[in-house]
């Protein structure tokens, strides 16, 4: 466990270092994020975009850049991958957003949380079945889970999720979302109760080994892509060169 004292929280203020848990991050590389993407909504076209649409946006500002870093939104782009945050105003991405609409206050753009949900909503619909892994829980939890709850609202016969892994140190105890059970989600008919795991570990311990375990397997090998993102977008998937 980390303890930290008053004066050291005090120091990290005064060195402009932010901390989660222990994870530090630099406050002056934050704010380059929050200027950087008002930059790219201010040079976009004034209007509602979903999640998924204006970080597909950042990541072509990326490509225009020529930057191929380690970026998991540019490479999420190129593999024809969406992005959904269902919460985008709440990081700092979202500060950056609302520099945007303060400097132009009758003409900005704004993320519609409601198209996030029919646009992942149309990918449950796209897809012959789905499955959900969960790396904690909150609002990405349920925006991924109540996809067929909106399907069948919408009139279409749809199956539920046909596996789900979460992996979290919340507990059910307090009846937050987060720690829900998912044979409490199958009371819903969100996912089916045959194949689901809950996973109570912390996700930097849990999620590589699962992960290692599925990449070492090699199913995915005899896959073939979906490049779901073509749901949205006209454009072909791009070849990603080493």
């Amino acid at each position: 466990m980390l303890v930290w004292h008053k004066l050291s929280i005090e120091v990290l203020r005064q060195q402009r270092i932010d901390r989660i848990y222990d994870t530090y991050i630099d406050e002056d590389q934050l704010r380059v994020c929050d200027m950087t993407i008002a930059e790219i909504a201010k040079n976009l076209e004034k209007r509602p975009y979903s999640s998924r649409e204006f970080i597909a946006e950042m990541a072509a500002y990326l490509e225009r850049r020529g930057n191929y870093g380690q970026s998991v939104v540019q490479a999420a782009y190129q593999h024809q991958v969406p992005i959904f945050v269902p919460a985008f105003s709440d990081c700092s991405a979202g500060f950056g957003l609302v520099h945007h609409q303060w400097n132009s206050p009758e003409s900005h753009l704004t993320i519609d949380s409601v198209r996030d949900f029919r646009e992942l909503t149309q990918c449950k619909l796209a897809s012959n079945y789905t499955g959900l892994v969960m790396i904690g829980g909150g609002v990405p939890k349920n925006f991924a889970q109540d996809t067929v709850v909106a399907a069948e609202m919408l009139g279409f016969d749809t199956s539920m999720h046909k596996y789900t892994i979460q992996v979290t140190v919340a507990d059910e105890r307090d009846g937050a979302l987060s720690g829900s059970t998912l044979k409490e989600a199958h009371s819903w008919g969100k996912v089916d109760k045959a194949t689901e795991q809950m996973v109570f570990s912390e996700a930097t311990v849990a999620f590589p080994l699962i992960a290692g375990y599925a990449y070492h397997k090699g199913n995915w090998r005899d896959r073939q892509p979906h490049h779901l993102a073509q749901l949205f977008t006209k454009l072909q998937p791009k070849v990603v060169t080493a």
